[in-house]
């Protein structure tokens, strides 16, 4: 697995789907000012790392959930590499929306999905976990059971951490921010300097920008 995660770092910074910029920081939608900025949709466009990031999710739930009966995207950046896995393993696919549709039959999820049915769960990206796990609860509320849940990347949050937890998911990701700084750090992208702003970041994300 360290070797995996060690391979997807190197292609996430290749690609510039992840981004570095410790002195120049980005503002997310949250207003959060953040060191780094994740946008794993790019990988769609290029088919090499698209495809080896579908293989590598597909083995996993091969490996870990044999007896999964559907996968589920979440909106909208894992809809399409959710799709993707569905077909490598021949299943349905589903995608969970982050608010019901405000008209038609107002669903939240979007597919066939049956009760009782097994679901494993792709995402993109895992921060706080609150819109991923948000789409676990609607999946568990249909009455169908969630295997648990797969990931591009996650920042490795202490509050996402606990949220899982409490969630009783099981969360898998085939990379997290330590590998991408460890990577980084091996191909001069940022010093050793740099890298103690990036690990004071993650510790307490929203109140960073008062720290600094």
């Amino acid at each position: 697995m360290k070797t995996l995660e060690k391979k997807v770092a190197e292609k996430l910074l290749k690609i510039k789907a992840i981004k570095l910029q410790p002195n120049n920081p980005f503002i997310w939608a949250s207003g959060w000012k953040s060191p780094i900025y994740c946008d794993n949709r790019k990988t769609l466009s290029y088919p090499q790392i698209r495809n080896f990031i579908k293989i590598e999710l597909t083995h996993l739930i091969l490996e870990m959930y044999p007896e999964v009966e559907v996968i589920a995207g979440v909106a909208t950046g894992a809809i399409a590499q959710g799709a993707l896995v569905a077909d490598a393993l021949g299943l349905p696919f589903v995608y969970i929306r982050s608010t019901p549709k405000d008209h038609g039959l107002e669903n939240m999820i979007e597919g066939d999905l049956r009760p009782k049915q097994k679901v494993v769960v792709i995402e993109d990206l895992i921060s706080t976990g609150g819109s991923s796990l948000k789409a676990v609860e609607a999946i568990r509320n249909d009455g169908s059971e969630v295997l648990g849940m797969l990931a591009i990347f996650t920042y490795g949050f202490p509050v996402a951490e606990q949220k899982f937890k409490q969630a009783k998911v099981k969360l898998t990701t085939l990379c997290n921010y330590d590998e991408v700084l460890a990577h980084a750090l091996s191909i001069n992208y940022i010093s050793e300097s740099e890298i103690t702003t990036l690990q004071e970041w993650r510790k307490n994300p929203s109140v960073w920008k008062m720290e600094n």
